[in-house]
């Protein structure tokens, strides 16, 4: 009998722990960009170059994972870069892994972005429009 109000509590705190679990992934799950590719290491350490990590606490990776703790099931990892899909064939992605930043600059001048000139109008596939 006197163990039973210590179980009822260990189970409130671990219904707690999930209902946590279940905020962080649906947060994960809803990064800016919804193309964000996400990741679960179950059983890994919520450790990271050294440092500890509690239950819902984040840290950014150097390979631009932003990873929270989801002890004790294990790591969740959801990448912080937007990746363009649609620019033209003339341009091309260029990847900062000092910022984690992806920019479209053109293939002929890398230090210029993409942008629409007169030389190069965007079609709506990202071609050349047809003279008339």
């Amino acid at each position: 009998p006197s163990s039973t109000p210590a179980m009822a509590l260990r189970a409130q705190k671990m219904g707690c722990a999930w209902g946590r679990l279940c905020l962080v992934l649906s947060l994960l799950l809803q990064l800016p960009g919804s193309q964000a590719k996400c990741y679960f290491q179950a059983k890994a350490p919520c450790e990271y170059e050294g440092k500890q990590f509690s239950l819902g606490e984040s840290w950014l990776s150097t390979n631009c994972l932003l990873c929270t703790c989801l002890h004790p099931i294990g790591v969740g990892c959801c990448e912080t870069t937007q990746h363009p899909i649609d620019f033209p064939d003339w341009c091309e992605a260029h990847y900062d892994s000092q910022t984690c930043q992806i920019s479209v600059v053109q293939k002929a001048n890398p230090s210029l972005p993409c942008v629409k000139s007169m030389e190069h109008e965007w079609g709506s596939t990202g071609t050349p429009e047809p003279l008339s």
